[in-house]
């Protein structure tokens, strides 16, 4: 498959990146800065500069043409402020959708947060970060027809991946290490039938490809 992926330089991404070029898939990734490249490149992955924030969908749209799927792992991050948790959480992600339906990419999946919830109440940046996440996947949800999966990482951990999750509709609140995260992506992409799922990601007991065809099957 070709996969594109938003937020290319992010810490799920890529590693996700290194795991679908290991598999022979081809990897993009967008990214802000030309500099990123190299990362990209380490990890097996094709750069595509584009900032999401300004870019049209006319744009993005040209850099999602030709793929198979597109994943959504963008993220202001803990040191933005309000005003980006607006224009990237949410517009970034908002925009990165409509640009896949535009270029027919069918496969979208997004790396939302556990508690994302459009009516999420508080003035903290991080309930506002909450509002924004869980309005781009209202609108992924609401208004288009993509083949979207929607998964919300519980605590995100540095830790060595076991390779163990659990991953349900509801899981309830618990750690999840990156390498993880990243291996249920790639697991996601290949399984078409969680297709309108939103599901909790947590570490658990149960081997992630088993895991995701439990999910594909209820």
């Amino acid at each position: 498959m070709r996969i594109v992926i938003a937020g290319g330089h992010g810490q799920i991404a890529l590693r996700l990146e290194r795991l679908l070029a290991a598999r022979g898939d081809e990897v993009a990734g967008v990214i802000r800065r030309a500099e990123q490249g190299a990362d990209l490149r380490a990890a097996g992955a094709e750069p595509v500069v584009c900032d999401l924030e300004s870019a049209s969908v006319e744009e993005v749209a040209a850099h999602l043409s030709g793929a198979d799927a597109a994943v959504f792992a963008a993220g202001a991050g803990p040191a933005s402020g309000v005003a980006r948790k607006g224009t990237v959480d949410r517009g970034a992600a908002v925009l990165f959708a409509a640009a896949a339906a535009r270029a027919g990419v069918r496969r979208f999946l997004v790396v939302s947060s556990m508690g994302a919830d459009p009516e999420h109440p508080g003035d903290e940046v991080f309930d506002v970060y909450l509002r924004a996440k869980g309005e781009a996947d209202a609108y992924v949800r609401a208004h288009t027809s993509l083949d979207w999966t929607i998964l919300r990482p519980g605590m995100l951990t540095d830790d060595a991946g076991r390779g163990t999750v659990r991953l349900e509709a509801a899981t309830g609140r618990g750690p999840i290490p990156r390498d993880d995260v990243a291996a249920v992506l790639a697991e996601l992409l290949d399984t078409p039938a969680t297709a309108g799922l939103t599901l909790e990601l947590i570490t658990g007991s149960t081997p992630v490809s088993v895991a995701v065809k439990s999910v594909a099957g209820n």
